[in-house]
C-alpha cells in the first residue's frame, strides 16, 4: 500500500475511456483512493473543460489528463513502477499510449455508437448514469456528433471493423501466453489499452458479446487489469527483443494507425505554420484529414493535443540515446511505427496549467 493521509479521488465513469485508464495505474500502484461519479459542472469550473477523468490529491490539488495524471503518480510513488527501465518496453509503453489515446478513439466510438441498437442501449446507460434521461440524450447527441469528427463514419465502418478484428486476433494470441502485455506484470502500456477494450469494448452489450465469443483471453487480461494485485504479479519481460505475439499486436497498430497519427501531426504543424504564435493557446480542432486505413480513405478531425502526444513518444525515443534507438529500431522494424519515431516535430506545444501553449 502507498500510503496518504487522504485518499487521492478519481472523478469519472465507469463507461468513460479514460477513467478506465487512470483507475488500473492507481489500483496497481496500491494508493489509498476513492472512486466518484463525476460532477462535470464541478470540473468545468476547476479546469474549463468538461473532460473526465480529474484526480483530486490528497493536498486537493486537480489533475485533469491521464497521461499527466500518471506521469504525477509515477514520480510520487515510483514503487511499483508503470514504466520498465529497458529501452525497448519504455518504447513500447509510448507506442501504445499513443495509439490507444489518439487511435483506438475512433474504434470505441464506432463500436458504441455505429449501430441503432448500441447507440439506443448506450443512451439508456447515459440516463442512468446521469440520474436524468434528458440530460443522458443531451451527452449522447454530443457523442453522436463526435463519432464522424474521430472518423467513425459510416462510409468507414468496415475498415475500422477489420483493424479490430486484427487487433483482437492479435491481442488473443498474445494473452494466451502472457498475462499483460509485457509479461506477468502490469505496464502504462495496460493502462492506456484498457480505455477502448474495457471502457467501451467490454461495458458495451454488442461489442462485450464480440469479446466474449472470439477473444476470450483478452477478456482475461480485462479481469487481471481490474483487480491487478501487484504484489502478486511477476516479471517484465527482459527487454531484450519482443515475442512474435507482441511483434504481432505491435504491428497492427502501427502499420494502421501510423498513416493517421502522421496526417494529424502534419495537419496541426502546418496550421501552427500560419497561425501559431508563442506563447499562446492553439485551437483544440484544426480542421478534417484524409488518411488511409485498410483501402478507405479516414476522414477525422485534427487536433492540436494529438501533436503534443507524439512529441512524448519522439522525445522517449530522442532519450534513449544511440544505443537504445538501435535496439529499438532493429527490435521494431516492419511494425509501421518507423516514421513515428523518426518525425521531427517543426513546433513544440508544452502544457500551462491545464492548457496547452505553443512554446
Amino acid at each position: 500500500m502507498n500510503p496518504t493521509e487522504r485518499p487521492y479521488v478519481l472523478h469519472g465513469f465507469d463507461v468513460s475511456y479514460f477513467t478506465a485508464k487512470a483507475r488500473v495505474g492507481m489500483r496497481y500502484k496500491r494508493l489509498f483512493m476513492e472512486e466518484k461519479r463525476a460532477d462535470i459542472r464541478m470540473i468545468l469550473e476547476r479546469t474549463g473543460m468538461a473532460f473526465i477523468p480529474v484526480v483530486t490529491t490528497p493536498e486537493g490539488e486537480l489533475w485533469q489528463d491521464t497521461s499527466e495524471i500518471l506521469d504525477r503518480l509515477e514520480e510520487r510513488h515510483p514503487s511499483p513502477p508503470l514504466r520498465p527501465a529497458p529501452a525497448l518496453l519504455r518504447m513500447v509503453c509510448a507506442l501504445v499510449e499513443l495509439y490507444a489515446d489518439e487511435f483506438a478513439l475512433t474504434l470505441a466510438m464506432h463500436t458504441r455508437w455505429g449501430t441503432e441498437d448500441g447507440e439506443a442501449m448506450t443512451r439508456r446507460r447515459f440516463g442512468a448514469m446521469t440520474g436524468s434521461v434528458a440530460q443522458g440524450d443531451r451527452a449522447a447527441d454530443q457523442m453522436v456528433k463526435a463519432r464522424h469528427a474521430v472518423g467513425a463514419t459510416p462510409e468507414a465502418g468496415p475498415a475500422i471493423e477489420s483493424h479490430l478484428e486484427a487487433l483482437l486476433a492479435a491481442l488473443s494470441s498474445h494473452f494466451e501466453s502472457h498475462d499483460y502485455l509485457l509479461g506477468a506484470r502490469t505496464s502504462l502500456a495496460d493502462c492506456a489499452l484498457m480505455g477502448p477494450i474495457y471502457a467501451h469494448f467490454y461495458t458495451d452489450l454488442g461489442s462485450r458479446r464480440l469479446l466474449l465469443e472470439t477473444a476470450l483471453p483478452v477478456v482475461r487480461w480485462i479481469e487481471f487489469c481490474n483487480m491487478p494485485g501487484a504484489e502478486d504479479q511477476g516479471e517484465w519481460v527482459d527487454g531484450e527483443g519482443l515475442s512474435d505475439s507482441l511483434y504481432e499486436v505491435l504491428a497492427v497498430m502501427g502499420r494502421d494507425a501510423a498513416p493517421v497519427l502522421l496526417a494529424m501531426a502534419g495537419a496541426v504543424e502546418d496550421w501552427l505554420d500560419r497561425e501559431g504564435e508563442v506563447g499562446k493557446v492553439p485551437e483544440r480542432r484544426i480542421g478534417m484529414i484524409e488518411a488511409d486505413l485498410r483501402g478507405t480513405q479516414l476522414s477525422r478531425v485534427a487536433q492540436s493535443y494529438s501533436l503534443w502526444m507524439l512529441h512524448r513518444v519522439v522525445d522517449a525515443y530522442r532519450d534513449l540515446g544511440a544505443a537504445g534507438r538501435e535496439s529499438v529500431d532493429a527490435a521494431l522494424a516492419g511494425t509501421g511505427w518507423e516514421p513515428v519515431m523518426a518525425y521531427a516535430p517543426r513546433h513544440r506545444l508544452a502544457k500551462r496549467g491545464y492548457d496547452l501553449v505553443l512554446t
